[in-house]
């Protein structure tokens, strides 16, 4: 597995009005550096309401969530700041998983969290921007620091003039110039502008073009379409400023409900993975704790899609000494011939959409039947492992 070095808490994140989206529904999306490469998707019943959260593989009781939505519509994620706190010298600090289930527990509406942030004892040992959306078409920006927390509204055509805020890991109210992820910052701006403009706000988008994205702003090259022009050879690229690179575990995005709709209906699309080596899967909170087998921690400590995924990345980052880690084997992902890992990912995936896209719109209708969404987890499921081990040969 390739090596992560700067970057163990590091994210690339962003919220997006349900006014500004071509469905209606507002999203957030976590693209998600970790120190834990295994990730696993966990279903609880365990608080005022169910929800489903991403967790580290090796947090065998899944105490601390790194993102997920819950069964009242309400949806958060994090990325970590580094420019607050910084004269602070309490020891509480880190945190944020363990509130962010909280949250899920307890929290309906923006109002609920909210709330929830003012009864915190302080100091509260975060440092952190906590992205959420409501069933009500909340969508907001938390940047929170030990003792305060400012609110960026995503409907305040004030604060988000296009719908939509992004965040990587420094703050707007922390010191200024201090911090990681200026580039992914405006890469992110680049390429939200870009979808904003061409009215293609939509997860399918966010998913494949924004969580894929090979672009270099400083350098002005785009990698994914440059090598999908070039045939299959021994070619490298270094992944550091890139939004998933070798220190990326996984990634997700929430699909939320209109007004109205049925709040456990929220899509939660997550790659467990290294996302350019794990198809995104789609998962609900309804019909409870019958999770795809894909997502979820087995016998052997950890989802068998995870482990797929990083068998891939394996063979992606063969320079394992120093700063060989960071350098990615790019037609291991695009080629001339099609026959790179995404390329062959996202024929999957696209298949995926559109059978997905159909299932909740009867759901939503209120014209399915139960059991409907577990028998659609088998269909993923047969689907992923027939790809990953026909298709991709790998060892599940």
């Amino acid at each position: 597995m390739a090596v992560s070095y700067l970057y163990g808490v590091a994210c690339t994140t962003a919220i997006i009005s349900g006014k500004y989206t071509t469905d209606g529904r507002p999203m957030i999306w976590k693209v998600r550096d970790s120190d834990y490469a295994k990730n696993s998707m966990k279903f609880y019943a365990d608080g005022k309401f169910t929800y489903v959260g991403l967790i580290n593989s090796e947090d065998s009781t899944g105490a601390l969530i790194w993102g997920g939505a819950n069964s009242a519509g309400f949806s958060i994620m994090n990325s970590a700041s580094f420019n607050v706190n910084l004269d602070d010298t309490t020891s509480k600090k880190d945190l944020e998983g363990e509130f962010m289930r909280k949250a899920l527990q307890q929290c309906a509406s923006l109002s609920d969290f909210e709330a929830l942030l003012n009864a915190e004892s302080k100091p509260m040992g975060f440092a952190a921007h906590f992205g959420v959306i409501d069933a009500a078409g909340g969508a907001a920006f938390y940047e929170v620091n030990n003792h305060t927390f400012t609110k960026f509204d995503a409907n305040n055509p004030a604060e988000a003039p296009n719908g939509y805020i992004i965040r990587t890991n420094f703050s707007f109210t922390g010191k200024k110039d201090i911090g990681y992820g200026f580039i992914r910052f405006q890469t992110a701006q680049d390429l939200f502008y870009t979808a904003d403009a061409q009215h293609k706000m939509n997860y399918q988008t966010i998913l494949h073009e924004f969580t894929r994205c090979f672009r270099n702003p400083v350098l002005n090259r785009d990698y994914r379409k440059e090598f999908s022009a070039i045939p299959a050879g021994n070619y490298f690229v270094n992944s550091d400023d890139l939004l998933s690179r070798s220190g990326t575990t996984s990634a997700i995005l929430v699909q939320g409900v209109k007004p109205g709709e049925p709040t456990d209906l929220s899509t939660i699309w997550t790659m467990v993975g290294f996302p350019n080596t794990c198809v995104a899967l789609p998962l609900w909170v309804r019909e409870g704790d019958k999770l795809p087998r894909m997502v979820v921690r087995n016998r052997q400590g950890n989802s068998p899609l995870n482990s797929m995924s990083l068998e891939l990345m394996d063979q992606c980052y063969p320079m394992k000494r120093s700063d060989g880690a960071r350098y990615i084997q790019i037609s291991k992902l695009f080629n001339l011939e099609k026959t790179g890992i995404v390329q062959k990912l996202e024929v999957m995936e696209r298949n995926i959409f559109k059978v997905a896209d159909e299932k909740v719109a009867t759901w939503r209708s209120g014209k399915g039947k139960p059991g409907e969404v577990a028998q659609f987890y088998t269909w993923l499921d047969d689907v992923v492992a027939k790809t990953y081990l026909t298709e991709l040969g790998v060892k599940e």
